[in-house]
């Protein structure tokens, strides 16, 4: 079988051949302040149906390509972001892709080895959990939306603002239960360092959480998160994708050339249908 055939893809292009342009929405950060910007990829859906929904975090280096040239908008968006979002809606999901570094004035992201010098207003401990609560509340806001079948998934610095998000004592939510939050979440290379914030008394999640890393990831480091997550609290597993390096599952040519990324990317897509499957898309009340 193809590779379209078994990931879904043949629903990531519109009748008449054309990928279907996602619309671009706006909606409030719970930190009281930011109006947030985000990309909103739905799949056909008809009058009064409601559907599962994944809010996607990016990474240090934001939602757009690193061709943007200065345009950061819906026809910038990067390969990885399009991919997963069409990918979702394929899969019956809405996506809601959140730009949280541009409306604060960083839309073009941040380069390696920059983290030091980032402004704490991007914090992805502190604040980053505040879009991804606010971006939930707007989808629990839509009528297209099932309110109690929203995940949450993340990349990079994107997948670290997931492990704060889903801990027991995240920013941006009263209660942390999945009633309350996000139903599951994915967290792809996530650095976990979290500025410390969990040294001393461990990691929890209240909802299952699923991580992947590259064994040869070049930006953050595989065995911080073994160590984080070792005997984490609640349903909380990592895998490990020997070889790969960060960004594994972009689809650009330059990561998939590396036999390992491929692999990765693979499985991963693999992985994280029959999660999101499993826990958003499951029988009532699991």
């Amino acid at each position: 079988m193809s590779l379209a055939g078994l990931f879904g893809l043949q629903g990531l292009k519109s009748q008449g051949g054309r990928q279907a342009v996602p619309e671009q929405v706006q909606f409030s950060s719970t930190d009281g302040k930011t109006v947030l910007t985000g990309y909103l990829f739905k799949p056909p859906i008809e009058q009064g149906e409601q559907v599962p929904a994944v809010v996607m975090m990016h990474g240090r280096a934001g939602p757009y390509s690193s061709r943007a040239n200065g345009v950061y908008d819906v026809t910038t968006l990067s390969q990885r972001h399009q991919f997963w979002g069409r990918y979702w809606a394929a899969q019956g999901y809405i996506a809601l892709l959140v730009d949280g570094f541009g409306p604060r004035g960083y839309p073009q992201g941040f380069g390696r080895f920059s983290y030091a010098s980032r402004p704490p207003e991007l914090d992805e401990v502190s604040v980053r959990p505040l879009d991804a609560y606010g971006a939930l509340a707007y989808l629990r806001s839509r009528a297209d939306v099932a309110a109690d079948r929203i995940g949450l998934q993340g990349w990079s610095n994107g997948g670290s603002a997931t492990l704060a998000s889903m801990a027991p004592d995240a920013p941006g939510i009263a209660k942390h239960t999945p009633a309350d939050g996000f139903r599951a979440a994915l967290a792809f290379y996530p650095a976990c360092g979290l500025k410390d914030h969990f040294a001393g008394i461990g990691y929890s999640a209240y909802a299952p959480l699923r991580v992947f890393v590259g064994t040869a990831d070049e930006e953050i480091s595989p065995r911080a998160c073994r160590l984080l997550l070792a005997g984490a609290g609640g349903d909380v597993q990592i895998h490990l994708y020997p070889g790969a390096t960060h960004d594994f599952d972009d689809p650009g040519r330059q990561r998939q050339a590396i036999p390992a990324n491929a692999v990765a990317r693979h499985d991963v897509i693999q992985q994280a249908t029959s999660f999101f499957q499993e826990w958003l898309a499951g029988p009532p009340g699991k």
